[in-house]
């Protein structure tokens, strides 16, 4: 569990980064930013009052007063032309401490962005969206987390990626693979092994018949067209996908069964109700949700989050921007 986190720092204290924290006024935020300067996982830019804002070793700006906010206005109004956004409309929006800090990451002046300690997803998500757009050929964004289970030995020695659990309600069948395509590409990135994916559902290869098992059985084949490297499987049940015990009886033919890393789950409802259990009653580490598929890093925090969660999405977020270099 620990190793997870342990080796993200260490990753991102060897090539530092510079990550904006649009939530000044969040004493969360403030005290990770206090540990993760201390602690050198990344150069940080916190947006707020710097008459009110003390963390040494931190930049403190206030978006409405900075030098470059008329900069970052006209670029907007470029970046929006086309939507009808005038110079007084972006000015203002640049008022705004997350619209500064994803221009912030847009112009090169930041590596990434960590926000939604106290603000929606969606108030990070849609400046995101407006501004930095998704990666080439990435037809959907998508939100995972992190899963880190204590005295576990499924998935990487308790290690999981569990999507999507933050944005997409009902994807469909083609969603559902663009979402196991982004996070196979994630784990590479972050774990640096080899994933397994798992096309969860309540039937495992067609032992139950409805529309909703047909999903992801499609899900599963669409994989298959647009990345038949990957080893996925699906439709698979939980316990097919993680206990080689019952795969051998379920699935004795599929080669991610009782060795699945990655969890796709086939609605948020599933996803989001997935991972709290696991992290109240299995007693794990939940690090998101992390966005994927945006043209650079920017990654959500739950509002119930800790100020160590904080830290360990930063030092996640600067490993993302080495790797988007």
């Amino acid at each position: 569990m620990a190793d997870f986190l342990e080796n993200m720092k260490e990753l991102a204290r060897a090539n530092k980064k510079t990550i904006v924290l649009p939530e000044g006024e969040d004493q969360r935020t403030l005290d990770a930013a206090q540990a993760i300067i201390a602690d050198g996982t990344a150069d940080l830019v916190i947006l707020g009052d710097p008459e009110t804002i003390s963390v040494e070793g931190a930049s403190i700006i206030n978006p409405a007063s900075a030098e470059k906010h008329d900069e970052y206005a006209e670029k907007l109004a470029e970046l929006r032309a086309r939507k009808g956004m005038t110079m007084p409309q972006a000015q203002e929006l640049m008022n705004d401490a997350t619209y500064f800090g994803t221009m912030m990451v847009k112009m090169g002046d930041a590596d990434g962005l960590v926000s939604g300690a106290c603000h929606s997803t969606a108030n990070t998500l849609r400046p995101a969206l407006q501004i930095l757009k998704t990666k080439p050929d990435t037809k959907i964004v998508s939100g995972f987390m992190v899963m880190c289970v204590p005295d576990c030995t499924y998935g990487e020695n308790g290690t999981f990626i569990f999507a999507d659990v933050g944005l997409n309600e009902y994807p469909d069948a083609e969603q559902l693979a663009e979402i196991a395509v982004s996070s196979a590409a994630s784990w590479k990135a972050l774990m640096q092994t080899d994933p397994h994916i798992a096309m969860l559902s309540y039937s495992t290869h067609g032992s139950a018949k409805s529309e909703h098992v047909e999903k992801v059985t499609r899900a599963f084949e669409h994989v298959r067209e647009i990345a038949p490297e990957l080893n996925c499987d699906g439709d698979l049940q939980l316990d097919a996908a993680l206990d080689e015990t019952v795969a051998r009886i379920k699935a004795p033919t599929s080669s991610v069964a009782g060795k699945a890393n990655i969890l796709i789950f086939p609605n948020l409802d599933a996803g989001n109700i997935g991972y709290k259990l696991v992290q109240r009653l299995g007693k794990a580490q939940a690090y998101g949700p992390l966005l994927q598929g945006i043209a650079k890093p920017v990654n959500d925090l739950s509002r119930g989050c800790s100020a160590t969660d904080i830290e360990a999405v930063v030092a996640i977020t600067a490993v993302q921007a080495q790797l988007n270099e």
